[in-house]
């Protein structure tokens, strides 16, 4: 593996959790305005276990990025670096924070969360609308700002794939490199 390169568990657990991501914000987004149906609450039962993945997926994730020095950043401007940084922490800090509130959400509403349709997880508040609602407009507030981070680190990464040509997005693909 060249020093440039994330290693193989960093590139495999960062592509596993953009398609989650990827696949989570839309379908929240969307659900929301659905009337009451049979579709739209497996729309939510499918949103939650996702959710719960990231949650999961999330522990080892910020567990191997703690323990494995990541290749050192290309050359750039030292506010490129800096935001990247700190789009970079944001973006770990709400892999905890989005399904979190979205949990919290499900427990002070009293609609519990079981997981792939197998293991109920504990709630984690007593049932209490008005928390309930508390934690909606968290949960909302949160993902847009996840939303809004993964399309700035989206947009960086094409900008220095296409514009800069610097072999920052290389980085991270899979596969073998020349």
């Amino acid at each position: 593996m060249s020093e440039t390169r994330y290693r193989s568990p960093a590139i495999l657990a960062h592509w596993l959790m953009a398609a989650l991501i990827l696949a989570l914000l839309p379908l929240g987004f969307y659900m929301q305005g659905l009337p009451l149906s049979p579709a739209k609450l497996q729309l939510y039962a499918w949103h939650k276990w996702a959710g719960m993945t990231v949650l999961l997926l999330a522990v080892p994730r910020l567990a191997w990025r703690l323990t494995h020095r990541p290749p050192p950043p290309l050359p750039g401007p030292a506010w490129q670096l800096q935001i990247a940084a700190l789009t970079h922490a944001l973006l770990y800090l709400l892999l905890f924070a989005v399904p979190l509130a979205g949990w919290l959400m499900s427990s002070a509403k009293g609609f519990p969360v079981v997981w792939f349709g197998l293991l109920p997880l504990p709630d984690l508040v007593g049932r209490d609308e008005a928390l309930g609602r508390l934690f909606q407009i968290a949960h909302q507030g949160l993902a847009w700002g996840m939303a809004v981070l993964v399309l700035l680190h989206l947009a960086a990464a094409l900008k220095h794939h296409w514009v800069d040509r610097d072999g920052t997005l290389a980085r991270m693909l899979p596969g073998p490199r020349p």
